[in-house]
This record gives C-alpha cells, sequence and structure tokens, in this order.
C-alpha cells in the first residue's frame, strides 16, 4: 500500500525527538519485521475465521472483495496508530488525553466491561478445540481456565521479545492449516477471481452482511495496541517509519491470506454442498467433524490445531497489548505529564502494577462467567462498547493526525483521510446497527 500521508517517507519529523539513533535502519527490511506479525494473530480470532466461513457458505465468492476491502480498511488504522507513536514520541492515549475527558470516560468504562466478557469469550474459545482433541481429559469449563492461567503466567513472566518470538510460531501454525485447507478443498479460480469485482449478493439485509464482513476482518482494540507494540519493538521515533509501514502491510497481508483461505473453504466445502454451521465458535468445532467426514480424522485434527493457535494468540494478545495501554493509561492519568514510547520501549510498562493488575481482571473475574453464562445486560454492554470502539478509533485518529498536534510533515495526506472517514462511517453504521438491534426493552 502507498504512503498514506501523502508525503515523503525519509523525512524525519522536527518535533524534538531525537532522530540520529544509529540502530533505526536505514531502509526497510523483512528482518525487523515483528509487531505486525501480533496484530495480524491477536487481530484475527475464531470469530472473524467463522464470520468468513458463514460468508463463503452463503454467498460463495462473491463476498470475497469485501474481504480485500476490510484488510485494506485495517491497514490504514493501524499505520494511522504506528505514525502517531513514531512522530511524536507519544502514546496514543496521551494523544486521546489531550482531545477531553470524555475519552478517558470512555476507556474506562471499555477497558473493565469489555475486558471482563472477553476475558471468558477468549478462554471459551481457547478451550473448544482442545476439548474436542482430548474430549475425556476435563471439561470445557476447565480447559478455559486453564487456557486463561497460561496466559496468564505467560504473559506476566515474559517480555515483548519473547511475547512476539512465541505469537510469530503460533501465526506460522495458523498460516500452514489455513493455507493446507484452501488448496485441499480445490478452489474454483476463475470464480475466486470474479469474486474480486465489488457485487453485491442479491438477497435480503445483502448490504449489512457485506458490510459487517468488511468490518469484521481482523481486530478491534488490537489496532490501537499496535502503536504501542511498535514501540515494545523499540521503535520510537520517525527513523522507522517506512519499517513500521512494511510490517504493518505483512501484518494485514497475513490476516489476508487467513480470512481468504477460509472464505475458499466455506464457498467449496459449505456452499457447494449447502450445508450451514452455526455462527460463533462453535462453528468451527462442526467445521471440524465436517472434515473429519470427508478428508479423515488427520485432517479435522490438523485444523484443530490451527483453530487453537487462533484462538489463543488472540488470548495472549489481549493479555498483553490490552494490559500495556490500560497501564499507560494509569500512568498518564496518575502523573498528568506527557506518556513517551521510550517508556514503552524500556519495559517499564509491562513491570508496572497496573499492567499486572489488568492481567489479573483479564483472567480471574470472567471465570465465573464460564460457570454461570454470561449476564443479559452485560453482554448487551459489552456488543455495544465494542462496536463502538472503531468509530472512535477511527475519529480521533482523524482528529489528532489533522492537527498541530502532529509535527507537519507526518500529518494526514488526502489518502490516508479518505481511508481513515471511510472507515469512520463504515463503523459508525455497524455500531448503529449493533445498538438498534439489542433488546433494549427488556434490559431495563
Amino acid at each position: 500500500m502507498a504512503d498514506t500521508t501523502g508525503n515523503p517517507t525519509d523525512t524525519q519529523a522536527s518535533s524534538g525527538i531525537d532522530n540520529t539513533d544509529n540502530t533505526s535502519p536505514r531502509k526497510s527490511s523483512w528482518k525487523y519485521i515483528g509487531p505486525g506479525i501480533v496484530v495480524a494473530a491477536t487481530g484475527v480470532g475464531a470469530g472473524d475465521l467463522v464470520a468468513t466461513l458463514v460468508a463463503g457458505s452463503n454467498f460463495g465468492y462473491t463476498l470475497l472483495w469485501a474481504a480485500v476491502v476490510g484488510c485494506l480498511v485495517k491497514i490504514s488504522l493501524a499505520e494511522a496508530a504506528g505514525r502517531w507513536h513514531l512522530s511524536t514520541g507519544r502514546t496514543l492515549f496521551d494523544g486521546w488525553a489531550g482531545l477531553g475527558r470524555w475519552t478517558t470516560y470512555f476507556f474506562v468504562v471499555y477497558a473493565v466491561v469489555w475486558g471482563f466478557v472477553y476475558g471468558a469469550a477468549a478462554m471459551s474459545s481457547s478451550a473448544l478445540p482442545l476439548q474436542a482433541l482430548f474430549p475425556d481429559v476435563m471439561d470445557l469449563e476447565w480447559w478455559g481456565i486453564a487456557c486463561g492461567l497460561v496466559g496468564l503466567v505467560f504473559v506476566w513472566f515474559n517480555r515483548y521479545a519473547v511475547f512476539e518470538k512465541v505469537m510469530t510460531v503460533l501465526v506460522g501454525v495458523m498460516f500452514v492449516v489455513t493455507v493446507y485447507l484452501a488448496v485441499r478443498v480445490t478452489p474454483n479460480l476463475p470464480d475466486a477471481l470474479a469474486g474480486l469485482l465489488p457485487v453485491l449478493p442479491d438477497e435480503k439485509d445483502s448490504v449489512l452482511n457485506t458490510l459487517g464482513l468488511i468490518g469484521g476482518v481482523g481486530g478491534t482494540i488490537t489496532l490501537a495496541a499496535y502503536g504501542y507494540w511498535v514501540n515494545a519493538k523499540g521503535w520510537t521515533h520517525p527513523g522507522w517509519m517506512k519499517v513500521m509501514r512494511l510490517d504493518n502491510r505483512v501484518a494485514y497481508l497475513t490476516t489476508g491470506v487467513f480470512v481468504i483461505a477460509m472464505l475458499f473453504v466455506g464457498a467449496e466445502l459449505l456452499h457447494s454442498a449447502n450445508v450451514a454451521i452455526a455462527s460463533g465458535d462453535k462453528g468451527l468445532v462442526q467445521l471440524g467433524d465436517i472434515l473429519e467426514a470427508e478428508y479423515g480424522a488427520a485432517t479435522a485434527k490438523f485444523f484443530l490445531i490451527g483453530f487453537f493457535a487462533t484462538s489463543f494468540t488472540s488470548l495472549i494478545g489481549v493479555w498483553h497489548g490490552v494490559s500495556l495501554m490500560f497501564a499507560d493509561f494509569v500512568a498518564r492519568s496518575r502523573t498528568r505529564e506527557a506518556a513517551r514510547g521510550a517508556e514503552v520501549a524500556s519495559g517499564e510498562r509491562e513491570r508496572s502494577w497496573p499492567f499486572r493488575l489488568y492481567l489479573l481482571w483479564l483472567t480471574f473475574p470472567p471465570i465465573v462467567l464460564l460457570f454461570q453464562g454470561q449476564p443479559f445486560r452485560l453482554i448487551i454492554l459489552y456488543g455495544v462498547l465494542g462496536a463502538a470502539f472503531l468509530p472512535f478509533l477511527a475519529g480521533t485518529l482523524l482528529w489528532l493526525l489533522n492537527s498541530s498536534r502532529t509535527p507537519r510533515e507526518w500529518r494526514n495526506g488526502p489518502v490516508s483521510n479518505a481511508m481513515l472517514a471511510l472507515a469512520g462511517l463504515l463503523f459508525l453504521v455497524l455500531c448503529v446497527k449493533q445498538v438498534a438491534d439489542q433488546p433494549w426493552s427488556e434490559f431495563f
């Protein structure tokens, strides 16, 4: 993807940041790639794969173009978040805090409610393939607790460098499994190429289904966490801008491969046989049964391993990334001083008590939901807050990157403004639909 700022990528920001660091590369290089792999792994969860499978099952290859557009939209959002961190030397929460107290209130409510429900969902999602692989070992709830505790211990005792290496290995597993399945079902390439033309299915609610697929291609708050992972990698100034952009493109190229591969599976294995699967993570367990009937037990087990890698990378990615954001929020709120990317790069945030407190919040309180089900009102708030986050992110990035808060040479150009505006509008429509679809009459 082209430079979305509309400016030369080798300019140095004149913001008082030291850009003469000899450790920064002279040009972008594949050997520096890292945060992009992390954001791709975290952003693509089991729910995204199921949504894509269902789209392939219902519409064949017709919405392949929507999956591609979804990746391009997310590239722009993640690039903007990374560009803010590198061009200003400040963290995204520091930028949000400068826009008014309302951003703080939104983040606090979001972090508390969303984290509580997401913790249970992530543990349950990781447990499903394990229970399918080892059905006689223990119940689903205990597999979920085990996954949560392993994630907690792993993130608590390891810093970003180890975290990135483990995520890279798990992404490799995901990549091999999804590509293998796509090849195994023998996709119809002429039909797939035709699916790149922007055509809407001739069915009821096709526009909303299409927007939902675009908006669901990998990532919610993980897009905001990308800038923090960029800093944690040691990239803290504009000298790393070219590398960050290459890294970001790799992230969503990888995401695109995952999503397109699963759409191929949905189109060939489910659509052609007129087979329906459930929405949600249990749809992937159903797919495992279908794969076993069609291709044998070995293929089904191979798929379940990939399913676990997909779910567990989302779990530990959120455990690390959102805890890092929460730690930055607390540090900024306590001192009222600018929060710098260099502090994230030093590992100080990962060793702080707010980081570990939020880790505990993601792990232990949600265990209650594994045994008691998810409270009705809490689920409604969770859905609304989750839908509202991406319009919030797109809107605030537009605000920050078009103002004097960002050095002039790194402000948005026309392409970036257009992509962020498109993202904001898309996610606003999806947010309004999500709010409208909630059973509010039963809420009160």
